[in-house]
């Protein structure tokens, strides 16, 4: 069936309807199924799953389900943990690298099927040992010396999505040309012009990298929660 991209502000009743615990950067950009009663998230992304590690993973579930619906959702033709119900209405499915397929079955002839391909290494975590900390421990700076970021994460409302996200600043520390990246996707270039940005952080482990041409690449990694969070 033939599926469409929805912004996160067009389906705000699928963050409503997610139950504690559920990793929220299912309120993101998702993609809904052809038969307008599933949805899948846009585009993987990287969380901590059951062992503790950072790996690929999308969501998968029912988009404004009736109090009875269920479906079954299945990754690669292998049923995938329990079906999803009204009640609870989103799975997180764990990818593996190389090409995988999500299928959400309402029933033998209602099935919406999404499919996503996972990079070997996407999920790795860079190595920031040699980053170091204010004395307050509030900003981290990169090892470089040519960025710094804020450590805690702020509240406010990401004008691209809608939702209001936890965020963090980041600061070019000399006027260098930095260009930075959230996920592996570019997000702004810093310089002496334009010193510093909000970093706006998904679900998840999020992985904020600064690099002034082949010279050096900065590297800070935070976890974006649920992805979303409530202002004061």
């Amino acid at each position: 069936m033939q599926c469409r991209e929805v912004l996160a502000g067009a389906v705000a009743v699928i963050a409503a309807t997610v139950g504690a615990g559920t990793p929220a950067w299912a309120a993101s950009t998702l993609t809904i199924g052809g038969s307008g009663k599933t949805f899948a998230s846009s585009a993987v992304q990287c969380a901590t799953n059951p062992s503790g590690k950072s790996a690929p993973m999308v969501q998968a579930g029912l988009f404004n389900p009736k109090p009875t619906t269920t479906a079954v959702v299945s990754l690669n033709g292998t049923v995938y943990g329990a079906s999803v119900t009204a009640a609870e209405p989103v799975a997180d499915v764990w990818l593996a690298v190389g090409s995988n397929k999500v299928v959400v079955a309402l029933s033998k002839k209602v099935a919406d099927a999404y499919t996503f391909n996972v990079i070997a290494g996407m999920c790795n975590l860079p190595d920031t040992s040699g980053n170091w900390f204010s004395p307050d421990g509030t900003l981290e700076y990169a090892a470089s010396g040519k960025s710094y970021a804020t450590v805690t994460p702020g509240c406010a409302l990401n004008g691209r999505t809608g939702l209001t996200q936890p965020y963090v600043n980041l600061f070019d520390n000399g006027g260098f040309l930095l260009n930075v990246s959230v996920n592996g996707v570019p997000l702004t270039q810093l310089s002496a012009t334009r010193p510093h940005t909000p970093v706006f952080l998904s679900g998840g482990m999020n992985v904020i990298s600064a690099a002034n041409g082949s010279l050096s690449t900065d590297y800070y990694v935070r976890d974006g929660g649920n992805g979303t969070c409530t202002l004061p």
